[in-house]
């Protein structure tokens, strides 16, 4: 009992040191950064007893020469590289950051002050989609279209499907592959079926944009135009320049297909379980 007491009455002296020169610092900086000093204790980093001097350094000379050439600065001026070290010195052993050397966010020298605002914030999180939108303005384009993931409406964030941080799937998604990683939440397209559709098995995205599109249901084109970019026209023309038979002939050569969805037929796109030839081909 009375080493166990000493040894913690030790690591209660060590903590008020750490504590006591943790304000001492922040005090001299407050004397110039008032509002930044004030805002930095109801941070994560204030409150975990994280002084100025932790990531900006030269406190002393700084003091006694005012000078951005004698501190650790962040922001424009200063490279990615040079920000990022800072920031790693205490988060390089997350796990979140352990596919960030080969991430697309550091090959682009993205900084991590460009998403997280360590002094502003209680919580210095990247705020969603916001944040992400600075850079990717082409999908806020796309999340504003007719049909999109519920991303502006906060229902689904970025970070749901992408670590921004890196991982090992194209374009940092969060699994091994695309369907992958939209059955997470679309187990019901899953499978196996017993009659597969090959661009399902192959790649969701080869039907559907995964931002927003202006065709129902994410699609990329309307019925009939996008299956009938794979699939032969001629048996259901969409058009009535198909012949006599779109305007003569019988329902399923003609004015069956005649500006209409293909699914009106072929209900089990992604997949049958139907015996025989209506499973084949996709049909209710």
């Amino acid at each position: 009992m009375p080493r166990m007491f000493v040894r913690l009455s030790m690591l209660a002296a060590s903590a008020l040191l750490l504590f006591a020169g943790t304000a001492l610092a922040n005090e001299k900086c407050a004397t110039c950064h008032t509002d930044i000093a004030a805002k930095h204790k109801t941070t994560l980093h204030g409150k975990a007893g994280k002084d100025c001097l932790s990531c900006h350094g030269g406190g002393d000379a700084h003091i006694a020469n005012p000078s951005k050439k004698n501190i650790i600065r962040f922001g424009k001026g200063v490279s990615a590289k040079e920000q990022n070290a800072q920031c790693q010195q205490c988060h390089g052993s997350n796990q979140k950051l352990m596919f960030w050397d080969s991430s697309y966010h550091k090959k682009n020298d993205v900084t991590c002050v460009s998403c997280h605002t360590v002094h502003k914030n209680p919580k210095p999180y990247a705020k969603q989609p916001e944040s992400c939108f600075q850079c990717h303005k082409d999908i806020k384009s796309q999340a504003n279209k007719f049909s999109h993931h519920p991303i502006i409406e906060g229902k689904v964030s970025c970070s749901d499907c992408h670590n921004p941080h890196g991982a090992l799937g194209h374009g940092m998604i969060k699994a091994e592959n695309v369907n992958q990683l939209c059955y997470k939440c679309h187990a019901d397209k899953r499978g196996p079926y017993v009659w597969e559709h090959p661009p399902v098995e192959e790649d969701c995205t080869k039907c559907h944009g995964s931002h927003g599109t202006k065709a129902a249901k994410l699609l990329k084109e309307k019925q009939p135009q996008l299956c009938q970019s794979c699939h032969d026209w001629s048996r259901h023309p969409g058009t009535p320049y198909g012949g006599q038979a779109v305007f003569g002939g019988t329902a399923s050569a003609g004015r069956g297909g005649l500006a209409r969805g293909c699914t009106g037929c072929h209900g089990t796109i992604h997949g049958s379980n139907a015996p025989g030839s209506n499973g084949k081909r996709f049909i209710r």
